[in-house]
């Protein structure tokens, strides 16, 4: 999309850094915290993955993008996460958002990134873009010593409860994050420094009233770390007594001992009341864990959104659950080149899963949808037999939407465990 008359894209070097921030706070209405940006700057990369828009040198709107290796079903595949969005609101309703993510687009194919993902604060936004939301996550609220279903070898896991700090542990929760996403599709590691050390930063401003960022971490018998939850409790006292609130930033396990010793011992905190967490997937030990799974109040939301930028690619790269050999016709209205009649057939098993071929055809079409829905489906968490129920995915053949939907599907519901 072109720009306004006197507007134009620019790459923002690290020198206008303070003017970025400044574009984006405007957008977001919060103010700029020194403290916060001083201990947990913005994990960038300035000048070459920094784009705004400027008008008489001023920059009124801003983007980002982090690079990643995210994992989709049986693979990863390169990824251009957009972060950072905001367009000045006495710039708005100029067709900036949409030239900034035509430029997105643009760049991330240029650096061979097939797939763009984000989170999206306003769930309304993004779809138009051709983004459709490929997880949902889960929040819940725990009462205090809700009873748990028994683990083999979890009582053998010790726990060892400190003060977060990010020399001494963001190495560690990085080491864990990494080998407890194994196989979950979205999970997105920190592949920068500075990203794993923002995740256990804790400039007072964050705490909200709330005591210093405290972690727990488990441990098997000869020392190594199996799992960690990062900690904040915030004081409360009620007519009967302490109820303090205790706020999970994340909790990551290896294996399913860890997630019931780390479980066993955040619901067991002294003065609690009620254990606070976000960003789990949909499938996660806990809601299996519980013994009064009632006890827990759910909320169900958005996790991250997926767009296909280069659609056979993307599609060639993950794997599929199943053999399936179907023609899709996809609509794009902001990449043409995806477009058309595609034929996804799986040729060959592997040992994660079927591999399939992608190539154009004019044969008749079985399925007919938009790119935000195959998006939606690329990580294994949204079924295509769903959308078509929906109204959203058209069967042109029978049988064709169920073939797909068990292609697609993924053993491991697709989440990542933090908001990029």
């Amino acid at each position: 999309m072109s720009l306004p008359e006197g507007y134009r894209i620019v790459v923002v070097p690290d020198e206008r850094r303070d003017e970025f921030l400044a574009a984006d706070q405007l957008t977001w209405a919060q103010g700029l915290e020194p403290e916060a940006l001083t201990e947990a700057p913005p994990a960038l990369e300035w000048g070459v993955r920094t784009v705004g828009v400027e008008k008489d040198d001023q920059l009124v709107a801003v983007h980002g993008s982090y690079s990643f290796a995210a994992p989709v079903p049986g693979g990863t595949v390169p990824c251009s996460g957009l972060t950072w969005v905001g367009v000045r609101p006495d710039h708005r309703r100029r067709g900036l958002l949409s030239a900034m993510i035509d430029a997105h687009f643009e760049r991330s194919l240029q650096r061979g990134e097939p797939v763009s993902a984000l989170f999206a604060a306003e769930a309304a936004i993004y779809g138009r873009f051709g983004y459709g939301c490929a997880a949902d996550e889960l929040g819940v609220e725990v009462p205090r010593g809700a009873a748990l279903r028994p683990v083999a070898g979890s009582d053998e896991l010790t726990v060892r409860f400190d003060t977060a700090d990010r020399t001494r542990h963001a190495d560690l929760v990085d080491a864990v994050h990494r080998a407890a996403g194994g196989g979950r599709p979205g999970w997105m590691t920190r592949d920068s420094a500075q990203q794993r050390a923002n995740q256990v930063a804790d400039p007072p401003t964050w705490r909200h009233g709330g005591e210093p960022l405290r972690i727990a971490t488990v441990h098997a018998p000869d020392g190594s770390p199996r799992g960690y939850a990062l900690v904040r409790r915030k004081e409360k006292w009620g007519d009967a007594g302490p109820e303090y609130a205790v706020t999970l930033r994340e909790l990551v396990a290896v294996d399913a001992a860890a997630a019931h010793r780390l479980w066993s011992f955040v619901l067991d905190l002294d003065l609690t009341k009620s254990v606070a967490a976000s960003h789990l997937a949909v499938d996660d030990p806990l809601t299996h864990l519980l013994v009064d799974r009632r006890a827990a109040v759910p909320k169900l939301g958005d996790n991250v959104w997926v767009r296909l930028l280069d659609l056979a690619t993307a599609l060639q790269v993950r794997r599929y659950a199943a053999p399936v050999d179907v023609t899709l016709e996809v609509t794009d209205t902001r990449l043409p080149a995806n477009a058309g009649r595609w034929r996804l057939a799986t040729t060959a098993a592997s040992g994660d899963g079927w591999v399939a071929q992608v190539t154009r055809t004019d044969a008749p079409a079985d399925l007919a949808l938009d790119v935000r829905e195959l998006g939606a489906a690329y990580l294994g968490g949204r079924s295509i037999g769903a959308q078509a129920r929906a109204g959203l995915v058209r069967e042109l053949r029978p049988g064709a939407a169920a073939a797909a939907t068990a292609a697609f599907g993924w053993p491991l519901a697709p989440v990542c465990s933090w908001v990029f």
